[in-house]
């Protein structure tokens, strides 16, 4: 995914998750400019907090590396905020899952399929309590 891609998706996430009434950001700093490994957007509705790490893509699977979601589970846990792994295939809506709901490959790294995000994902409605 390329960084404008990417950059594109974070902000569309912010903005939906504020429409839905959560205080939301985006960590400036994630995947670059910091030592310490940030969550690509953080939400709380004085409820529910999130740490999410944001993945898009055109094709077909997404891959984020073992580092990334051991750092998204330790920021989380540190944070109080609930891990998750936002992705987005074109043409498609958002899908969330919990780190440990993604495949782990031989290499440690952690993939979600397109098939896999459509079928057992968590909507965006149902992470933001509107579940129909």
């Amino acid at each position: 995914m390329s960084q404008a891609k990417g950059d594109r998706r974070e902000r569309e996430l912010v903005n939906a998750l504020d429409e839905a009434g959560f205080a939301v950001m985006r960590a400036p700093a994630s995947g670059s400019a910091t030592q310490r490994e940030l969550p690509d957007v953080l939400a709380g509705n004085g409820e529910t907090f999130y740490a999410i790490e944001v993945k898009s893509s055109a094709g077909n699977p997404i891959y984020l590396t073992g580092e990334e979601v051991e750092a998204l589970v330790y920021f989380s846990r540190n944070f109080g905020a609930k891990a998750r792994i936002g992705v987005r295939f074109d043409r498609e809506d958002w899908y969330f899952f919990h780190p440990g709901e993604l495949h782990v490959t031989d290499g440690g790294n952690y993939r979600v399929k397109k098939e896999q995000a459509i079928g057992h994902g968590e909507s965006f409605a149902e992470l933001v309590g509107r579940a129909a």
